[in-house]
């Protein structure tokens, strides 16, 4: 584990082969035809509106092309991604931090290339699997009238006034994931040592419940059924402006946990082209404006602007660099035993 500063990711995008010029690799790609359908998996809510009202119509406008769309959980998606490898259905389709890295190893996607033009506005950081277009980290997340004084480190999550209030997040899971690695992180371990997450879970049993989505954990706040989670720091400050003010999204002093989502373009994709242009538009200023305002995600280039009405909800480039990496190839490689494990030892 390591913070998200230049020089790493610089390492690890050089480690993931994504270094050579764009010109040195490739090959002839037939150019878009009208009618040729782009496919695009993502998810639904705030982000298919987003790229429906943005991306969508510039693409159609410019190709006379079709835009369709798979929509569901990330799993899902990539479960589908993996079994169509080399015939893919999918033109795009997005996934988390570490599944992202994973899938290009696995040659499922295709590592980012300076084929998008915007790809030279990226953050090191979000170059490590396809294109990153949101920074959106895990954290504690709590109610801040049920704390007798703020949150400042995971350890605070085992004081006594939260005992039998945890919501904790399931595994497979971004929250999930990041509530093992945090706790292993805080005591000693870390993502290649992960019994003492495991071991610091399963001491805050009884749980008041597991928590699936942001949107069960926050009905659990609510309902008074719980005080406490592991949740997207962006959808927590959504939260509390429109339903519950009295959240308060913790900074401890061990990090927020780095979390991101990247656009992938599958390997062997029908529309390359298209879906090159699709992810150079996802990366626009305009769309990263749209981004930030509708679901507080955090810029993933550098020549955007923060508005100021949004000061303190968007991450700063300098908050990003303080976020916690992990090692993501081998998270994603664990994920299915860990997922295993925690059904066993903590959901049970």
């Amino acid at each position: 584990m390591t913070k998200l500063n230049r020089r790493t990711f610089g390492k690890l995008v050089l480690g993931a082969g994504v270094a050579a010029p764009f010109h040195f690799t490739r090959t002839a790609i037939a150019q878009p035809k009208p009618g040729d359908e782009l496919v695009v998996g993502i998810w639904g809510g705030t982000q298919e509106r987003i790229v429906r009202s943005l991306i969508e119509p510039q693409l159609v406008d410019k190709y006379g092309c079709t835009v369709s769309y798979v929509l569901g959980g990330t799993g899902e998606r990539r479960a589908r991604a993996y079994a169509e490898r080399g015939r893919p259905s999918f033109d795009i389709v997005y996934l988390n931090i570490y599944e992202s890295r994973q899938a290009v190893t696995d040659g499922v996607t295709q590592a980012p290339t300076d084929a998008v033009p915007n790809y030279e506005h990226l953050y090191d950081a979000a170059k490590i699997g396809g294109y990153g277009v949101a920074f959106n980290p895990c954290t504690l997340v709590y109610k801040g009238e049920k704390a007798s004084s703020p949150i400042t480190s995971w350890e605070d999550l085992f004081n006594e006034e939260w005992a039998g209030r945890f919501a904790a997040p399931t595994l497979p899971g971004m929250q999930g994931m990041a509530a093992l690695l945090m706790l292993a992180k805080t005591y000693g371990g870390d993502e290649f040592n992960v019994d003492v997450g495991f071991e610091k879970l399963a001491e805050l049993k009884p749980f008041a419940a597991i928590q699936t989505s942001a949107e069960s954990a926050w009905q659990m706040f609510e309902q008074d059924i719980a005080d406490i989670t592991v949740e997207f720091g962006s959808l927590a400050q959504r939260a509390k402006e429109s339903t519950n003010p009295e959240i308060v999204i913790a900074d401890p002093t061990e990090g927020m946990c780095a979390a991101m989502n990247f656009a992938c373009i599958t390997t062997g994709a029908p529309n390359q082209v298209l879906a090159e242009e699709w992810i150079n538009l996802h990366l626009s200023p305009e769309v990263m404006q749209e981004y930030m305002r509708e679901a507080y995600y955090s810029p993933t280039v550098d020549n955007v602007e923060i508005p100021e009405d949004l000061a303190g909800k968007i991450m700063t480039p300098e908050q990003v660099e303080n976020l916690v990496a992990f090692d993501w190839e081998h998270i994603a490689a664990q994920q299915a035993a860990w997922s295993s494990r925690f059904t066993r030892e903590i959901a049970g």
